[in-house]
């Protein structure tokens, strides 16, 4: 594959308006454009009297990643998954914790290109059961993630999308169709966060979680990165476990991590450990059964816990499993109450490893019609 065989595909999702320009509407920025100008995602573009998709075909890189650093913890725990994005993104976020590769302006760095069957073939080869749509935000190469997840369902390849759940209700179902587990990153549970921090509205991601739970079989945990003195509050996280309780019910895991440093946020100190173990044991207090610390060194957040009887089912060290106390068709070997889920008798021995995956030229890219 060359660079002239893969991006600027003609993809849909828009409409024209007054004054000659055009509308986006894969996401709620509607960006309006004239030709030759990109959205803020940066690879969706005008040219013509259409739009087309420039990062079709071409990733900032594949690895193979424990499943659990996506994360998913109820997920066919242990197993290793193909990992890939590409650039750009829908959002701001100030916090942003891989704007090297979310807020790219450089289409030339995506220098690993794969067509859809190529990485569903080099999954298998790799002994991967499954790929991941990661690193930045897969919403915005739609086509591609669909044309992507489309052969590897064809092939027995597993989808997962790790996303912010910024899009619009058509596209949603469309990005949705052929994914099979998801990580959705919730950044707050406040308004005025998500339109001062991140450029976006609250109320549209969790449209798409609640999209996820009712009208999918998709299976989906939740993620939030608490930043000090900025979404971490105890009422705030009141009223984000109250939701999820609410709409979703207490079996969706939540994950509560660890923030660093990064980006625009550079004066804003890293979460104490102590912040996410009290925003676990309070999001607990409030009915929820699975909720997680990451990216700090703790045991219990990273251990499953049978709600049923409160047996260790899954101890964890990082990525790495260290007990498995789970049953056939995850179900606790202490009482039997089954793990919300998907698990198999044993654990994958994946464990921490992170393994750079060089991608060769594949063919020509081509996406399916929009």
């Amino acid at each position: 594959m060359t660079d002239d065989a893969a991006g600027d595909v003609p993809v849909g999702f828009w409409h024209a308006i007054e004054g000659g320009k055009i509308q986006c509407d894969l996401c709620p920025r509607y960006c309006h454009l004239s030709d030759g100008q990109r959205g803020l995602c940066f690879v969706r573009a005008r040219k013509g009297d259409g739009m087309v998709l420039t990062s079709y075909g071409r990733s900032s890189g594949f690895c193979i990643d424990p499943i659990e650093k996506k994360p998913l913890n109820h997920y066919y725990p242990g197993t290793p998954v193909l990992s890939f994005g590409t650039a750009g993104c829908n959002l701001a976020c100030k916090f942003c914790q891989n704007w090297d590769i979310s807020k790219s302006r450089d289409i030339d760095a995506l220098a690993a290109m794969a067509s859809p069957e190529k990485i569903a073939s080099t999954a298998l080869e790799l002994g991967c059961e499954q790929i991941a749509f990661t690193y930045n935000d897969p919403v915005i190469f739609l086509e591609y993630a669909r044309d992507t997840a489309a052969a590897c369902r064809e092939a027995g390849i597993r989808t997962v999308a790790v996303t912010a759940g910024y899009i619009c209700p058509e596209p949603r179902a469309q990005f949705f169709q052929f994914i099979d587990a998801t990580n959705i990153d919730l950044k707050a549970f406040d308004a005025a966060f998500y339109h001062r921090i991140c450029g976006g509205r609250l109320d549209a991601v969790l449209e798409t979680i609640a999209y996820v739970h009712r009208e999918t079989d998709v299976w989906m945990e939740l993620t939030t990165l608490l930043i000090p003195g900025h979404n971490d509050s105890e009422a705030e996280i009141a009223r984000l476990a109250e939701w999820v309780l609410t709409e979703l019910g207490p079996d969706v895991p939540l994950h509560f991590s660890a923030f660093h440093p990064d980006w625009k946020m550079r004066d804003v100190p890293p979460t104490p450990p102590a912040t996410l173990r009290r925003a676990r044991a309070q999001a607990m207090a409030a009915g929820l059964n699975y909720v997680y610390t990451g990216n700090v060194h703790d045991r219990d957040g990273d251990t499953t816990w049978c709600a049923a009887c409160g047996t260790a089912l899954i101890e964890r060290d990082w990525y790495d499993i260290t007990g498995w106390r789970l049953g056939h068709a995850g179900a606790c070997r202490r009482c039997g109450a089954r793990l919300p889920g998907h698990f198999r008798d044993q654990p994958g021995t994946w464990g921490r490893r992170r393994q750079f995956v060089p991608m060769p030229a594949a063919g020509r890219a081509t996406a399916a019609d929009p």
